[in-house]
């Protein structure tokens, strides 16, 4: 949660729908290799392994027990309880809900849209369902849709630090850079610790091959969360490119030592060793430049404070509890 006291203007454009592949940690927008509305379920054109069926209950099943399955990491169960409970009581929003959201994380992305689309249909102004549809339709590599149910979502919440930052993935894949960095600078704007953007702007600025910008807001999203290996990496790939070999090192590292498995990481520490080694190595403290990045990200607030010219207003970010992109956004 994450508390402070101004007023934002958002002002979103629909973007074309394109189907643009990007590198992420989910595999999106979070990333990089190592060398560097409504629509009826029908119409999904892409569908991952769907989870295993398992019978429907004779008996009467309770929204808590379907909680329960999904909170152990069960979401095949979970997605059978949740089934079995909207058969019982198909006008419960929150019912389909759960529905969507443990079908798409038992891999079944078919079913998870149908659920998402029905509790839409109950309620049309259900951000959850709108935010959780549009990560579906990135995994489908459904950019425009995805960008339908951002819209709609920042529609009825322009604060909204997910939908901004859902949007920033959707125009990421729709080859829009420019505009996705202004969507991650306006999550930023309403959650200065949303890492998730943090890292996503730092894989753009790579892309577009400003690696020494990429270093400001990876440093700050390690810093705030230092089990990512996802986020070691990337910062690995921008001090690498800039010429910070040592650091770079350090950083491909951590990321290993986050998740030994991350092969991504292992090529890259073994790619940039025998640079690290070279007599002269520049000193670099990261602290600096994510300080100087956390100072950025308060002068854009102040900006979109001033820019408004309202009263200042507290904003409480209510973060979604489901894990951004790892393994999902």
């Amino acid at each position: 949660m994450s508390t402070r006291r101004f007023p934002i203007v958002i002002v979103a454009a629909l973007v074309p729908a394109a189907l643009v592949a990007c590198g992420s940690g989910e595999p999106k927008p979070t990333s990089t290799s190592s060398a560097g509305a409504s629509a009826p379920a029908s119409s999904v054109t892409a569908v991952a392994v769907a989870e295993s069926v398992k019978p429907m209950p004779s008996v009467a099943i309770a929204y808590e027990d379907a909680e329960k399955a999904f909170q152990s990491g069960d979401y095949a169960e979970a997605s059978s309880l949740f089934g079995a409970y909207v058969e019982r009581r198909p006008g419960n929003v929150w019912g389909h809900y759960m529905l969507g959201l443990s079908s798409w994380k038992a891999g079944n992305l078919a079913r998870a849209v149908e659920a998402f689309d029905r509790a839409l249909a109950l309620d049309s102004t259900h951000v959850k369902s709108l935010l959780n549809s549009s990560r579906v339709f990135l995994e489908l590599n459904e950019t425009g849709r995805a960008l339908e149910r951002t819209s709609r979502a920042l529609a009825i919440d322009p604060r909204n630090a997910d939908a901004l930052r859902l949007r920033g993935r959707a125009l990421h894949n729709a080859g829009e850079l420019e505009s996705a960095i202004e969507s991650y600078r306006s999550a930023l704007v309403v959650d200065e610790r949303d890492t998730w953007s943090m890292n996503n702007l730092g894989l753009i600025h790579i892309e577009l091959g400003r690696p020494a910008e990429a270093i400001g807001p990876l440093a700050r999203a390690v810093e705030l969360r230092r089990t990512a290996p996802v986020f070691h990496n990337n910062l690995g790939i921008a001090l690498e490119q800039t010429g910070h070999f040592g650091a770079a090192r350090e950083a491909f590292e951590a990321a290993l030592e986050a998740d030994s498995t991350y092969g991504k990481a292992r090529v890259s520490l073994e790619r940039v060793t025998p640079l690290a080694t070279r007599p002269g190595a520049e000193e670099l403290t990261l602290e600096d430049f994510a300080a100087q990045f956390e100072l950025q990200v308060q002068m854009w607030q102040d900006a979109a404070e001033t820019a408004s010219g309202q009263p200042e207003i507290e904003i409480q970010v209510d973060v979604d509890t489901v894990p951004e992109g790892e393994p999902r956004e």
